[in-house]
């Protein structure tokens, strides 16, 4: 099977003016030929597969952004080479427009007067969909989505979970063969992200349509993608399944630990209070060495440890010596602690 996106060694660098503090500062610099190069992505490739849900994900400022621009035409690469669905998109943006859907944030593609229903109208006259392919699409939506309640709303009244559903429903209205959804979860509550993640599956797995997700929610991640790729300052980290992601950590485990009673008053300070301690006990100080973190999460202290190169009943006991624990279980290292390692330190 031919991949559907190809990146090959891509770069692109911009030009940054460096500016000077101060009114004349700033008077200086609009005749300033004073500039940095920037590279905002470094020697990237990968190949993408039809129907693959591939979750990217990196820091704020890595690159994932950059990336995406890329691949649907709106920057050229400094260098290197991209192919998505046979052509160069940034040569042919047009042409590639109508072969992929975009959710960016949330930056809404519908038309905020009108109701929902009127918006698809409209894309489907600017992506020039027949009138039987746009019938067998809104049958398909009416499966999944209660579209009566939606589609006759004004876009304006709607919350924000129900626009993000729109948006995603509208990116997929013109069969798009590649769909880009950038943050699709950010801001809504557990049950909205729920029903969209469950919508992105079944238009993944109804339509074979490729998706492109970056996501800084790692229940996106566990919920939707098989493969990640992890970016950071540009380049890349990561490229693999999820599940071999976790083995490259697979001697860490996390101890949660209970040591305020619970008819305590639990603050900030407390909380950070007993890190500190717990790190004082391990001898890790402020700074926690390769194979031991210690931090916080809602109520509960978290010792992640690398069982390879320590002992956890010793760590235990030695933690029991000065603070009463009051309850502790011991879990698998997460997906989100395993990709914060690999932002701290890369592989």
């Amino acid at each position: 099977m031919e991949e559907i996106i190809k990146l090959k060694n891509v770069t692109k660098e911009f030009k940054v003016l460096n500016r000077r503090e101060g009114l004349k500062g700033s008077i200086r610099d609009l005749f300033s030929r004073d500039y940095r190069t920037v590279r905002a992505v470094n020697d990237i490739s990968m190949d993408i597969m039809p129907g693959e849900i591939v979750g990217y994900l990196g820091p704020n400022g890595a690159g994932k952004s950059t990336t995406i621009k890329m691949m649907t035409g709106v920057l050229e690469p400094s260098s290197g080479e991209i192919i998505c669905n046979g052509i160069i998109p940034y040569k042919n943006r047009s042409v590639n427009a109508q072969n992929i859907g975009v959710v960016f944030g949330q930056r809404s593609q519908l038309w905020w007067a009108l109701p929902a229903v009127e918006s698809f109208k409209i894309l489907k006259d600017i992506y020039q969909v027949s009138d039987s392919t746009y019938k067998d699409m809104m049958e398909l939506y009416s499966t999944m989505v209660d579209m009566d309640q939606l589609m006759h709303k004004p876009v304006r009244q709607m919350s924000l979970g129900q626009r993000t559903l729109c948006d995603i429903l509208a990116s997929f209205i013109h069969n798009p063969r590649v769909v880009f959804l950038d943050e699709p979860t950010i801001g809504l509550d557990v049950a909205m992200k729920a029903k969209i993640r469950e919508l992105i599956k079944i238009l993944n797995k109804e339509k074979s349509t490729t998706i492109i997700l970056t996501t800084h929610d790692m229940g996106d991640v566990d919920a939707l993608c098989r493969r990640i790729v992890i970016i950071d300052k540009g380049t890349m980290l990561y490229d693999n399944d999820i599940e071999n992601l976790t083995e490259l950590f697979g001697d860490y485990r996390t101890i949660k630990l209970s040591l305020i009673k619970k008819d305590e008053a639990i603050t900030e300070d407390r909380l950070n209070e007993l890190v500190a301690s717990v790190r004082d006990i391990l001898d890790v100080g402020a700074k926690a060495p390769e194979g031991i973190t210690v931090s916080y999460n809602e109520n509960e202290i978290e010792v992640l440890v690398d069982e390879h190169k320590n002992n956890i009943v010793k760590i235990m006991n030695l933690i029991q010596e000065k603070h009463k624990i009051y309850d502790m279980h011991l879990v698998e290292i997460s997906t989100e602690s395993v990709i914060k390692k690999i932002y701290e330190r890369g592989i």
